[in-house]
């Protein structure tokens, strides 16, 4: 099972954001766990792809002007995937990565 934690920036993010873009996230978030579980890649609706201008930082769209800002890490548990979620907004917050 992927383990996660949240950037600070993260929940100043969050607390932005109305309970419909919250759970069109969440949404997101299982398809991209049950993606990572089963190891096949992330299916395309999630958008999944790597930031220009930071190594190592990755974007996932969760709604048609939603972007979620991560990174992996360490997982506590062997052979897990960790991320890291860093920013949640719209595509300013990639201005701004």
């Amino acid at each position: 099972m992927p383990t996660h934690d949240e950037a600070s920036r993260f929940w100043r993010d969050w607390a932005t954001l109305s309970e419909r873009e919250r759970q069109l996230f969440k949404r997101a978030m299982h398809e991209m766990v049950d993606d990572l579980k089963a190891g096949r890649g992330f299916r395309p609706g999630l958008r999944v792809k790597g930031l220009r201008r930071r190594r190592g930082v990755f974007e996932m769209s969760w709604a048609p002007g939603g972007r979620a800002l991560f990174t992996y890490g360490v997982s506590p548990h062997k052979g897990d995937v960790h991320v890291t979620w860093l920013r949640i907004g719209t595509h300013a917050i990639l201005d701004e990565a």
